[in-house]
């Protein structure tokens, strides 16, 4: 045989498909010098590694589609780095942040059942409506009694003012008589003195003499008398016209007993004090309540807010008038322009019951929240919206020339 095969030849044939395997012919070789007894009976051929399949050229559509995955790529990776650049970094967001209202808690004023309920539930209702009737009967009986209690006063007042006068009258009588028991004794005293001079004389007699003396002691004695009537009279009145003031202050008295029972009536009318949703009524119709007992409540939708409770390593860029944008998980779809109103003195945790003491036991520091409060525009609020409790996403635009919202 001859002494080398043919080397491996590749077998390719024309127009099969790319996944067909080149084939090879392995080669065999044969000792070039071979004895008589070590020919051997036939040939066997080795075989060598397989050829490396040449990769498959890729199609044009798919290249366009690569370059236009990457362009877009690269679109979206600048359109991202500007706006972080211009717009992102400024902002500072939360959603621990939700819709807040000054709810105002119906109270009883006074005892009594409930005769009417007015509006109903979640229902409008305006300041100074009528909410609640309570059963009145007995409040007009003492609003009643109260009054007849003053006419009387009034009358004792009359009477005593009529006593006043009469004792005046009494005065002026006894000033009369002291100013005829004045004359009398001025007279004796006259008398007197006239007997007196004719007795040193030799011309009155004795009798006479001590007659006029006794005229002139007793007519002193009347004076004295005529005062201290005057003074009696007088004291009278001061003591009628005390009687009178006394009277009077009483009548006050009577008179704030009227206006409590006139304001207890009044409060058996329960009234809105503020607009807003009527809802939470916890009374029925014919219950019993008493004075301060929670009747219902009344949510202002007119003047909510939020809350918003960042983060105090948040809080660094916040300030009041920056603008806020918040988005309503009940509806993504709407954003509700807003503005920083204030800042919270205190994180939430120093106004809770029992604040944390770290100073005990061991201690794990956890990032504390700051509640911010938003205001949202009015004509928004009125569109009722926004409801107390809602749970809402906060962005606040910290650039330094960001507007306010109006």
């Amino acid at each position: 045989m001859a002494g080398r095969d043919q080397a491996a030849r590749i077998l390719r044939a024309d127009g099969e498909d790319d996944s067909n395997a080149a084939r090879v012919v392995p080669l065999a070789e044969e000792p070039a010098a071979r004895g008589p007894a070590e020919a051997p009976a036939h040939e066997q051929p080795t075989e060598t590694p397989a050829a490396a399949k040449p990769a498959a050229p890729q199609s044009p559509r798919k290249k366009r589609v690569l370059l236009g995955i990457g362009a877009l790529a690269a679109i979206a990776a600048v359109y991202f780095g500007v706006n972080y650049y211009l717009v992102g970094r400024f902002m500072v967001s939360t959603d621990d942040a939700y819709v807040r209202a000054n709810n105002s808690t119906l109270g009883a004023r006074v005892s009594g059942h409930i005769a009417q309920i007015v509006p109903g539930d979640n229902t409008e209702v305006k300041a100074g409506q009528v909410l609640f009737k309570i059963d009145d009967g007995d409040y007009k009986i003492s609003v009643d009694a109260a009054k007849r209690k003053i006419d009387t006063q009034q009358a004792t007042i009359e009477r005593i003012g009529r006593q006043v006068e009469a004792q005046q009258s009494s005065v002026a009588q006894a000033q009369a008589q002291l100013a005829s028991a004045d004359a009398a004794a001025n007279r004796a005293s006259l008398e007197f003195d006239r007997q007196e001079t004719l007795s040193k004389q030799g011309f009155a007699s004795r009798s006479v003499y001590e007659t006029s003396q006794s005229n002139r002691d007793q007519t002193a004695a009347a004076v004295k008398a005529a005062k201290a009537a005057v003074d009696s009279a007088t004291s009278a009145v001061e003591v009628t016209k005390a009687q009178q003031a006394e009277a009077r202050a009483q009548l006050q008295e009577l008179q704030s007993s009227l206006d409590k029972a006139e304001r207890d009536l009044a409060f058996t009318d329960v009234k809105a004090p503020v607009d807003g949703i009527f809802s939470n009524r916890m009374v029925n119709l014919g219950d019993f309540i008493t004075t301060g007992q929670r009747l219902a409540n009344i949510v202002p939708l007119d003047d909510v807010y939020v809350d918003a409770n960042f983060k105090e390593t948040q809080l660094r860029r916040l300030m009041p008038g920056q603008p806020v944008s918040i988005q309503l998980d009940a509806d993504t779809s709407r954003v509700i322009d807003g503005t920083v109103e204030s800042l919270s003195p205190a994180a939430g945790q120093v106004f809770t019951l029992l604040p944390p003491d770290n100073a005990t036991g061991n201690f794990t520091k956890i990032v504390q929240r700051v509640p911010v409060r938003v205001r949202v525009p009015a004509d928004v609020a009125k569109q009722n919206i926004l409801r107390a409790g809602m749970s809402v996403y906060v962005r606040i635009n910290t650039k330094p020339d960001a507007k306010p919202a109006q």
